[in-house]
């Protein structure tokens, strides 16, 4: 057996140049992609309702005109009155919803302290506002 004369096989060779040019690109989009997600989003599966509307066990309507006056249910009421006549219905039940109606031209501190007071009472206060 001659082992020294092997046959002069080709040799096979790979140009990996252009490959390295694709995975720094690659790498280079991905590091820059996840700068740019933000990490403090759950993606969360939520179920599906029929309605959309979530109805609160029991709602009553407080609304203050352009000229200061204040109605809960449609009941006239004075300023310095409204915190203990919903103190009184935040007693009556347990789980209590405000939707609150006021004309667009009152100033927005009459608003607050409506706000301060629903607070206060640990009631849940939704604005009213009309569709475009």
């Amino acid at each position: 057996m001659n082992l020294s004369r092997r046959q002069k096989r080709a040799r096979a060779e790979l140009q990996t140049s252009a490959m390295n040019d694709i995975m720094f690109f690659l790498l280079l989009f991905f590091l820059i992609a996840s700068t740019v997600t933000n990490p403090n989003v759950i993606k969360l599966s939520l179920p599906k309702a029929a309605s959309g509307k979530s109805i609160a066990k029991k709602t009553i309507t407080v609304s203050v005109t352009q000229d200061l006056k204040y109605y809960v249910e449609k009941k006239e009421i004075k300023e310095s009155d409204l915190q203990a006549t919903l103190s009184k219905y935040s007693n009556e039940a347990s789980q209590l919803t405000i939707v609150l109606y006021v004309e667009k031209t009152v100033a927005i501190q009459n608003v607050v302290s409506i706000l301060d007071i629903a607070q206060k009472l640990n009631i849940k206060l939704v604005l009213a506002t009309v569709p475009k």
